[in-house]
């Protein structure tokens, strides 16, 4: 099957709603985004990858009050690769209680599934540097 420009914006739509969904503590609704499975590396964080959907849930239910208050996605960049996979590229910024922020990059393999696109993988990289370090 072909890659569209429906499944573009599905995708797209998709990788937004994250934001949606954890500002507003619907954390049940994970399912949504995620394959049941889902690797979500968050190892720059200093923490093991969470396996599964629940492990998400879990995760940011536990961190209550340390959760940001706004995640905002950005500058979303899909790549085909093999059949009913694609690669998605997105910067993410996070807004805390305080008004501080940090910057992300997410790295996500999205799968074509019954229930439509979900993220099986998800790769979050922590900037800290300008440039990438790099400058």
């Amino acid at each position: 099957m072909a890659f569209t420009a429906d499944d573009r914006t599905a995708i797209t739509e998709l990788i937004s709603m994250h934001g949606h969904l954890c500002d507003s503590g619907e954390l049940d609704r994970l399912d949504e985004l995620f394959t049941s499975d889902v690797v979500y590396d968050v190892s720059e964080f200093g923490q093991e990858p969470l396996l599964g959907v629940a492990a998400c849930a879990a995760t940011g239910r536990a961190l209550g009050e340390l959760n940001p208050v706004g995640h905002h996605v950005t500058n979303v960049v899909l790549t085909e690769a093999a059949e009913g996979r694609v690669h998605a590229l997105s910067k993410g910024i996070g807004v805390n209680a305080d008004g501080t922020t940090g910057s992300v990059t997410y790295e996500d393999t999205v799968l074509r599934t019954p229930q439509g696109w979900r993220i099986s993988h998800r790769k979050v990289r922590v900037h800290h540097t300008p440039l990438g370090g790099r400058g």
